[in-house]
């Protein structure tokens, strides 16, 4: 298991110091952005702001996550097939199911890692100027975002994973409808009440590697 998480680390582990120094640049330039307003006009204007128009200063951060994670699953999984070398992976002596869990864990451990680097910086810096409501009012409003960069990462490993390019195209538009939900409505904290469904419904974006595996061993390939 340590040998598929190291194989993995080495493919990942440039652009996963990439993406985490990128997240963190326009995190960071939104915490600016505050930090100007607080500056000129006082920390009282941000809060009169947040209240009455529904101004969360992170609206840049919306599609970054999802792009994080579809770019993960591209550099974690495309040399893998190009190379033809998922056939010799899924050859090792080792449970095929365990053998693509393990690969798809490790890129979800650098996912993890990257956007709670994220979610770090935005505690400690809102956390100084705003109520607790106010701050939560602007986390829970990105975290919708985060869990669609978890799917993005998961719903991509499985169109790459996929053999036939039929397949991946249909499977795309497949993934396409399926991020969309997560964008449906532009309005912060819309996703409040279906949290915890969202978060089942990222989990269960994993299993569908696990179909993209299955063809590929019974050779459905172009």
């Amino acid at each position: 298991m340590y040998a598929i998480f190291y194989k993995e680390w080495i493919k990942t582990r440039w652009y996963f110091l990439l993406a985490v120094l990128a997240t963190l640049g326009f995190t960071g330039y939104c915490m600016l952005r505050i930090n100007r307003v607080v500056e000129m006009k006082g920390a009282a204007h941000v809060w009169e702001v947040m209240l009455q128009r529904d101004v969360i200063f992170i609206d840049m951060l919306q599609y970054i996550p999802l792009i994080a994670g579809i770019l993960m699953a591209i550099v974690q999984f495309v040399p893998e097939m190009q190379r033809k070398c998922l056939k010799l992976t899924l050859h090792l002596p080792y449970p095929e199911l365990k053998m693509t869990g393990n690969m798809l864990l490790s890129g979800l451990i650098l996912i993890l890692v990257c956007f709670a680097s994220n979610f770090l910086l935005m505690e400690v810096y809102l956390n100084g100027i705003l109520a607790h409501e106010l701050k939560n009012h602007i986390l829970l409003t990105a975290l919708t975002w985060y869990l669609a960069g978890i799917s993005g990462y998961l719903l991509v490993a499985w169109i790459c994973l996929e053999p036939a390019w039929k397949r991946r195209i249909l499977n795309l538009i497949i993934a396409v409808l399926l991020l969309r939900i997560f964008f449906l409505s532009p309005t912060p904290e819309a996703y409040n009440k279906f949290l915890p469904y969202l978060v089942v419904y990222t989990l269960l974006t994993a299993s569908f590697s696990w179909l993209s595996i299955v063809r590929f061993k019974a050779g459905k390939q172009d």
